[in-house]
């Protein structure tokens, strides 16, 4: 896993620093103190303390143990009255149905519809007025919980896996523990899967209207809230030394809360510099 290095005053300071660039709280992440502030006189501490932290690997559970159903809806119906049958869609379907989904993608081809039929291309729906609602919001949320479920299974993880609907939005939920593995150093692994999930369940079925997130173990509002405060600290760092400073690359979403909180800070100001995936938020004073 990758590690991330940060320093402050205080051990304690550097490892908050820390869990706000790596998006996870204190029991998901490992620490390593590489320096500590010592004693000077007069009481006064000298130097700064230094740490480095990773996202803490979840262990692999033994693939024999992955196989009952756990997820919302695996136990619907006759399932209630027999609590170890096995699951309607085996999790080894629900991958063989995301890799072919993403295999297709990759070929630029379009594979068989849900019904059996083919998915027209977006040039075919432009011509054909009965095609142009796109497939069904429902199919697309239930292609994208099979495939996140049949990805975490492959992680040998046990998570429940969700997915609500507003309008044409969908956002699909997975819970469970240790799930730091699927949301990696600033959430890049997240956003991995959630490109992923995008391919096997909107392109699979020729979708261009809908727009697909995935959470993990609410990791979206901790970010937001640990972005909230590392704005508000670089702000203060800014106004104080008067020097702007340039931030790490970060995704637009992640930019966007830090924006929308530099601008309502008095005596800073925020842009964007750079290209994608290498932008990033540039803090001035003003």
């Amino acid at each position: 896993m990758e590690w991330v290095e940060t320093t402050a005053r205080t051990v304690e300071e550097a490892k908050e620093l820390a869990l706000d660039q790596l998006g996870v709280i204190a029991d998901e992440a490992d620490f390593e103190i590489l320096a500590e502030p010592k004693q000077g006189l007069f009481g006064r501490m000298r130097g700064e303390a230094r740490v480095r932290a990773r996202v803490r690997p979840a262990p692999v559970r033994p693939k024999q143990d992955r196989r009952r159903g756990r997820r919302g809806g695996a136990t619907d119906g006759a399932g209630e009255d027999s609590p170890d049958q096995a699951p309607a869609e085996p999790a080894a379907s629900r991958r063989s149905r995301g890799r072919a989904a993403t295999d297709a993608a990759e070929r630029g081809s379009q594979p068989d519809g849900p019904e059996g039929g083919i998915v027209m291309t977006s040039d075919e729906r432009d011509g054909d007025d009965t095609a142009s609602t796109g497939p069904d919001v429902v199919a697309v949320r239930e292609a994208a919980v099979a495939f996140v479920g049949g990805l975490t299974d492959a992680f040998g993880l046990e998570t429940t896996v969700d997915a609500s609907v507003e309008g044409s939005d969908i956002e699909v939920r997975v819970a469970g523990a240790s799930l730091g593995l699927l949301i990696g150093p600033g959430g890049r692994t997240l956003l991995a899967i959630q490109d992923l999930a995008r391919v096997a369940a909107q392109r699979r079925l020729g979708d261009h209207d809908t727009r697909l997130r995935v959470d993990v173990a609410g990791y979206r509002e901790k970010r937001r809230q640990a972005l909230e405060r590392f704005a508000v600290t670089v702000a203060d760092q800014v106004k104080q030394t008067g020097v702007a400073r340039s931030l790490d690359p970060m995704p637009s979403a992640d930019r966007k809360v830090l924006h929308d909180v530099l601008s309502g800070i008095e005596g800073v100001s925020s842009r964007s510099e750079g290209e994608d995936p290498n932008r990033r938020v540039v803090v001035s004073p003003s």
